[in-house]
């Protein structure tokens, strides 16, 4: 029995329960295997966007024995992603669906959530596809033809077929010009409704432009950037949901054997928010507590106005590029920082923490911060700085990521650690942790659960409980920011403040 990737490459071991890194390999043709080869073809796409990771098994066999030639766990493929494409021996399989509900992802403790057959036949692809979502999934096989460039001997041609797994209920045409072209020079591909795919078309290789609108229509509601193809292979472009601030309702993934590109809308907003984290500090005389937040590049007025420490802002909503933040002290106008650059692509969603600290100052450049012996540093001076963080648009339900932030300004301990400690650990024997240094973050999936938090130092030998609180994770929860900072009115003079990283 053999597995492999794309065509001719290595096997794989029977049972063999893999982490697979997809490799760069060649496009599924046909004419480049022999022809008496007896293998087809198998790839899963993940379009349920309120899924976790998702595990695709393929067996012969469900009474799992080690006689078995062919069971297989293949890596796990998050939302809108794409398991790279694998050769497969001729034969009838079963084929499961799971997700990792615990530690392990060895097949027997995976949460499995389908189960089916399909069928390998020869030189043809079979594309398992998981729509809707994922406490009632709708699994669609389909059975794409390899394509033989026999024809092709230039190999200047590619492929590709359209598939549509938007949830949007209405049907869609898809345009397709040269990217030197517009609109009005695009050929209409077809209309597809929800979870159709398109026969197999077949272009001169170059860089072409997809367009979006409703069926019948002529508004154009999705316009991709240049899209390359300078291979002679053949591709899936997939249609789906925009989950992102953008307001077209449509993404397009360029699917290939072994890689996957993301097309925007090229007219896609951004967005963002400001956090506070800047603390008062004689030091900052002119400040007092709050902040009002210019975005030089928009207009003269504040977007933000008297942001407190601590605080967050409502989200901002404007055009991708490039922006210059500047930010004032609100009672007095007093500059305190200006022409931080936040550059924000199409869809992009990001937070931005505004926070200070003290540095010693070394005026001469000697390194000596204690001229005159006292063993006290001569002079310190508080900056300010930013740190841009992205937000998050994931909808998952049996799982969360946490993203912690460290900005505790404390020359003592170089280190914070934070633990995620459930119902039968300790902190020594907690599955999920994360050790960052100051002005970093750490970002780590947590299935549902309830966790008791612990965020930790080390001071000398000693270790220093900063905080600790319960975090309960469920499927109502969303993904959460973390911030350690400072706070004199704390037991510890340490807080840790959580807020969701969505902007929604």
């Amino acid at each position: 029995m053999k597995v492999r990737f794309g065509l001719g490459q290595q096997k794989f071991l029977k049972g063999w329960l893999a982490a697979l890194v997809v490799l760069g390999v060649s496009a599924c043709n046909s004419s480049d295997s022999d022809d008496d080869s007896n293998q087809g073809y198998i790839k899963f796409y993940n379009a349920s966007k309120n899924a976790p990771e998702i595990y695709l098994t393929i067996d012969e066999d469900l009474d799992t024995s080690e006689d078995d030639e062919t069971e297989i766990t293949f890596s796990s493929v998050g939302y809108a992603a794409a398991l790279g494409t694998y050769e497969i021996d001729i034969n009838d399989y079963f084929f499961e669906l799971a997700w990792q509900d615990g530690d392990s992802s060895v097949r027997s403790e995976l949460e499995m959530i389908y189960q089916s057959e399909l069928s390998i036949e020869k030189d043809s692809l079979k594309l398992v596809v998981l729509n809707d979502d994922v406490t009632a999934p709708d699994v669609v096989v389909y059975d794409i033809p390899v394509i033989d460039e026999e024809d092709d001997d230039t190999y200047s041609l590619f492929n590709f077929n359209v598939l549509n797994v938007s949830t949007n209920n209405n049907a869609i045409d898809v345009y397709f010009s040269e990217s030197d072209e517009t609109f009005n020079e695009a050929q209409l591909l077809g209309s597809y409704q929800n979870k159709e795919i398109s026969d197999n078309h077949k272009f001169d290789q170059g860089s072409y432009i997809f367009y979006i609108t409703y069926s019948g229509s002529d508004e154009v509601i999705y316009q991709s950037d240049a899209v390359d193809y300078y291979y002679s292979a053949q591709y899936i472009m997939v249609i789906r949901e925009n989950t992102g601030v953008g307001s077209s309702p449509f993404i397009l993934d360029k699917v290939s054997n072994s890689t996957q590109v993301e097309y925007i809308d090229y007219n896609a907003e951004a967005r963002f928010r400001i956090y506070n984290a800047i603390q008062m500090n004689d030091l900052l005389p002119d400040y007092h507590g709050e902040v009002t937040v210019y975005v030089n590049d928009i207009d003269d007025s504040p977007e933000i106005e008297q942001l407190t420490f601590g605080q967050l802002s409502e989200p901002l909503n404007v055009e991708s590029g490039d922006y210059s933040l500047s930010l004032l002290a609100s009672d007095n106008d007093i500059t305190l920082v200006s022409h931080h650059l936040l550059s924000l692509s199409e869809n992009a969603n990001k937070t931005v923490f505004f926070y200070a600290d003290e540095e010693n100052v070394d005026e001469d450049g000697d390194g000596n911060v204690d001229e005159d012996g006292d063993g006290i540093v001569d002079e310190k001076e508080v900056t300010i700085h930013s740190l841009v963080i992205d937000s998050s648009d994931n909808t998952s339900i049996y799982g969360h990521e946490i993203t912690a932030v460290n900005l505790a300004d404390n020359e003592d301990f170089n280190l914070i650690n934070i633990y995620f400690v459930r119902s039968d650990e300790t902190i020594d024997s907690a599955y999920y942790n994360r050790s960052f240094g100051y002005a970093e973050h750490e970002t780590l999936y947590l299935t549902n659960n309830t966790y008791q938090v612990y965020v930790v130092a080390k001071e000398n030998s000693s270790n220093i409980i900063l905080d600790s609180f319960e975090l309960i994770l469920d499927e109502e929860s969303t993904d959460q920011f973390i911030v350690i900072e400072n706070d004199l009115t704390s037991g510890t003079g340490y807080k840790a403040n959580m807020f969701s990283r969505s902007s929604d």
